[in-house]
């Protein structure tokens, strides 16, 4: 019999199922597959090289856990940090093209730097990933948040995300978009699900007023 293996999304289910209506959460040290880049996620090829590259690690780590050690898991959703040097308008402007992002995965704590480097080596000769090389694997701590989950198409978060930061004010946090990024955690797979299905957590870590 396979054992399983926890990971963030199984053992932290209330900060992956939040409700539709704003709440504020602790989000503890996680571990995280990550690629840095830059571009509209719309039309940059780099945007759709880290997901790719990201999904063949995270699952590929995951066969050889099962192999190696007998645990198996589930894969966690894909994750991203968003912001721009311009923060001045930041999810309003259609314009994406200077924005900055990072992808992510989180990872069960049996995923090592060493175990990652011998996947990574198996990958690389399977199939060329142009984003390889600039994954790396570390912690992301992010403290105190607000979250609230938003259903329907990435085109209109908008009035979601605003009503998140209307909350974050009234409860006397605030946060300044680049230290404190805005975070989204995609739960539903687009290729299978109608816009008007898709399921989105959107989390903005926050500050105290007087920090």
């Amino acid at each position: 019999m396979t054992a399983a293996l926890q990971t963030p999304i199984d053992e932290l289910k209330r900060l992956y199922a939040p409700p539709k209506t704003p709440v504020m959460v602790t989000v503890p040290p996680l571990s995280f597959l990550a690629i840095d880049g830059r571009g509209d996620p719309n039309t940059s090829p780099e945007y759709q090289d880290a997901i790719k590259t990201l999904y063949s690690l995270s699952y590929t780590l995951k066969f050889a856990l099962k192999k190696e050690c007998g645990r198996d898991y589930r894969v966690g959703p894909l994750e991203a940090l968003w912001w721009a040097d311009d923060m001045t308008g930041f999810g309003t402007n259609p314009a994406k093209d200077d924005w900055s992002w990072t992808m992510m995965i989180a990872q069960p704590d049996a995923v090592t730097p060493d175990r990652l480097a011998r996947v990574r080596e198996e990958v690389a000769r399977k199939k060329p990933l142009a984003a390889l090389s600039r994954v790396r694997l570390g912690p992301f701590d992010e403290g105190l948040c607000a979250q609230v989950l938003y259903i329907g198409p990435y085109s209109a978060e908008g009035p979601a995300i605003a009503r998140l930061h209307d909350f974050i004010h009234a409860q006397g946090y605030h946060f300044d978009g680049r230290h404190q990024k805005h975070h989204e955690i995609y739960l539903s797979d687009p290729r299978r699900a109608a816009p008007e299905k898709w399921k989105t957590i959107i989390r903005q870590p926050v500050a105290p007023v007087d920090a």
